[in-house]
């Protein structure tokens, strides 16, 4: 029963988590509406993939990525270039693409699974996210130290990932069909989200 309510833990957390607009679920959305829901779920079993292994490192005690400052603040300012340089790339090919053309991100070969992965790993917002709620759920007793409980706790995450972004898979997908919302609306929509993005990540790194 305890593992039980540990797993659940994890997944509530990780479930409201994926809620907030963002890139990750915004890509989802466009992989679902302009290419298959096949493809969106290997995108979204590779976001949920990395996460559990950040959070299993943070876990484990592999705290450094945020105590060594210099490492952590560069991955940062690239998460920011990487975001941004996307976000202005987008208008521009939106405006130069057919409605149906698709976007920027995923006009290319490159497996579902493996973008998910490395959209994942370009997200530095969780490893914060994770340890502050983790060490809250520790300090409370929620989440005891332990091999098995730890595992558990992660596999709820995963799951919980999945969830979330099943609600933009599937709502998204609804939405975009209901308002018959052309592609080259959809890409423009999502190069406000990774230029949003890129703020918000820059506004983190300059007012902590």
């Amino acid at each position: 029963m305890q593992y039980l309510s540990i797993f659940f833990l994890g997944m509530i957390l990780s479930f409201l988590g994926q809620l907030p607009l963002g890139t990750i679920n915004m890509t989802a959305i466009q992989i679902a509406v302009q290419e298959h829901f096949r493809k969106a779920w290997k995108y979204s079993m590779g976001i949920a993939l990395v996460e559990m292994v950040y959070l299993r490192l943070i876990l484990s005690g592999m705290q450094w990525i945020i105590q060594n400052r210099l490492l952590f603040s560069i991955f940062n300012w690239l998460t920011i270039l990487f975001f941004g340089v996307l976000g202005v790339l987008g208008f521009i090919s939106a405006q130069k693409q057919s409605p149906d053309q698709k976007a920027l991100l995923l006009n290319n070969r490159l497996d579902r699974f493996l973008l998910g992965m490395s959209m994942s790993a370009l997200n530095p917002a969780q490893i914060p996210f994770w340890v502050i709620w983790s060490g809250y759920f520790l300090n409370q007793g929620l989440l005891k130290p332990g091999f098995t409980n730890f595992n558990m706790y992660t596999l709820g995450t995963g799951l919980g990932t999945l969830c979330g972004l099943i609600v933009y898979l599937y709502g998204g997908n609804w939405l975009v069909i209901k308002m018959k919302t052309s592609n080259r609306t959809l890409n423009k929509m999502m190069g406000i989200v990774f230029f949003l993005a890129a703020l918000a990540q820059l506004y983190r790194l300059l007012w902590p």
